[in-house]
């Protein structure tokens, strides 16, 4: 079984190669900050995990492939069969429509080309105003999406558990368009909730990131307080906005 999970992965990754090499889209992010040592530099310094190693395994690639396209996002197990992401990856930008859940991957715990576990994609949830008449909406707080899976693999490889966002420390945990291929953990990144109940945070991250979560050690382990919607260069860093787990349906309700 692991064989195959192994090739299942591998053939998912085989498109996103070129988002190890610098390209043009991540000009801003990789030249900011010519005093501050940040950009590209503090992506590639980030900690690389064992994706196949509790909690890690957790975590995993949102991996879509069409004749058109093939790309990743980040998402993480909260349960047997339910992971959270950024709805913007569900998205189709240049076809305008919503990809099909059929042609959705989860590969938890993937790795150099291996995954601990893969499922396929049964439906996903978005929040009732998102995808009105087809569209994307773009405002913040309907940025989530919850991918049921078709195979219960949290069972297999865990998953965590959610919190109510704090302020403080945090960290993100995801697959960066400079190394998509490993799992990787960004330093501490103190967060803080804007007006509008977000969270903000000075943090290395980028591309191929999106839906990735903001973990905060409690007393009961690694929670999930919200997951990475976009990001913008600014002088001091890369200004990250999160979506807290609360805005997130869990319930279908």
């Amino acid at each position: 079984m692991r064989w195959l999970v192994a090739i299942c992965a591998l053939l998912w990754a085989q498109g996103a190669l070129a988002q190890g090499q610098f390209s043009e889209i991540w000009q801003p992010i990789c030249t900011m900050g010519q005093e501050s040592s940040v950009g590209c530099d503090d992506i590639r310094a980030r900690e690389i995990l064992d994706a196949s190693e509790a909690p890690w395994s957790a975590i995993g690639r949102v991996n879509f492939a069409s004749r058109s396209q093939r790309s990743h996002c980040t998402g993480v197990l909260v349960s047997d069969r339910l992971v959270l992401t950024a709805a913007h990856c569900l998205y189709n930008s240049a076809r305008q429509r919503w990809i099909p859940a059929t042609s959705i991957r989860f590969a938890a715990g993937y790795q150099r080309g291996e995954a601990v576990a893969v499922s396929l994609v049964l439906a996903y949830r978005l929040d009732a105003q998102q995808g009105v008449d087809g569209a994307f909406d773009n405002r913040a707080d309907l940025d989530w999406a919850i991918l049921e899976l078709a195979e219960p693999i949290g069972a297999e490889v865990g998953f965590l558990a959610v919190a109510q966002g704090t302020q403080g420390d945090g960290s993100v945990a995801g697959y960066p368009g400079l190394r998509p291929h490993v799992l990787s953990r960004t330093m501490s990144c103190a967060h803080q909730a804007s007006s509008a109940g977000l969270l903000h945070a000075i943090c290395p991250v980028m591309m191929g990131d999106s839906g990735a979560p903001l973990l905060v050690e409690t007393q009961s382990g690694l929670t999930v307080v919200a997951i990475l919607s976009r990001i913008a260069p600014t002088p001091d860093g890369i200004d990250a906005l999160f979506l807290p787990v609360q805005e997130f349906d869990l319930n279908g309700n």
